[in-house]
């Protein structure tokens, strides 16, 4: 078996996802199988304008304890419940956004 991972499986329909927070192996696919559903997250605000996260989190604390290793949005969600510290900067990738323009030698002089 290879290195678990704590990540997302998606579920709902178009525009409208929902998700499970699972361990699952890291060569599984996204949502294929898995070994257990330790939580659910639905970035969709409901009426009072916030997003629901619901987390086992003494099933999360013994996966992290054995090795198991979060993805970049787990690890983000973990950090808002406060079970984890904040990922470093690098850490969040932003999809969709285009490159930073970096400062070419032209334009130094």
């Amino acid at each position: 078996m290879g290195l678990v991972r704590l990540r997302l499986a998606r579920f709902g329909r178009r525009n409208l996802p929902f998700y499970r927070i699972t361990a699952a192996d890291s060569r599984a696919p996204r949502d294929g199988k898995h070994l257990e559903v330790v939580g659910h997250y639905n970035p969709m605000p409901g009426k009072d304008g916030l997003k629901r996260i619901g987390i086992n989190t003494e099933r999360i604390k013994y996966w992290l304890s054995v090795g198991a290793q979060p993805s970049d949005p787990v690890a983000r969600l973990l950090h808002l419940v406060g079970l984890m510290p904040k990922p470093p900067a690098s850490f969040v990738v932003r999809k969709g956004l285009p490159p930073k323009k970096q400062p070419t030698a032209a334009a130094a002089e």
